[in-house]
């Protein structure tokens, strides 16, 4: 698996990026070939992160330009700047129902 965390440390309101995310950003990671989970979380002060993982890097860089073009173009109003990212291959991965590696 593939992760991409993109932080975002200036956002003027991070429930309204992530509301208006969820739609947009949504459609498109559904119709994203590899695609496995998206969570955007409020770190406070206007800090917003938002982690996508993948089955892999090709499928994460495949969707990558499309989210970035509709943050440019759908949440351009928010200015939310250039974002801190950070991608890698997926070490570890526990989840509820076992332990995956």
């Amino acid at each position: 698996m593939y992760m991409v965390i993109r932080k975002y440390t200036r956002v003027r309101s991070v429930a309204d990026a992530a509301r208006r995310a969820k739609s947009g950003v949504g459609e498109i990671l559904r119709q994203s070939q590899g695609f496995r989970s998206y969570h955007v979380m409020d770190a406070g002060d206007g800090v917003g992160i938002a982690v996508m993982i993948f089955d892999d890097r090709e499928s994460a860089n495949a969707a990558n330009a499309k989210i970035l073009a509709f943050v440019q173009a759908s949440l351009h109003d928010l200015d939310l700047g250039v974002p801190e990212v950070t991608t890698g291959e997926v070490l570890v991965d526990i989840e509820q129902n076992g332990l995956r590696v």
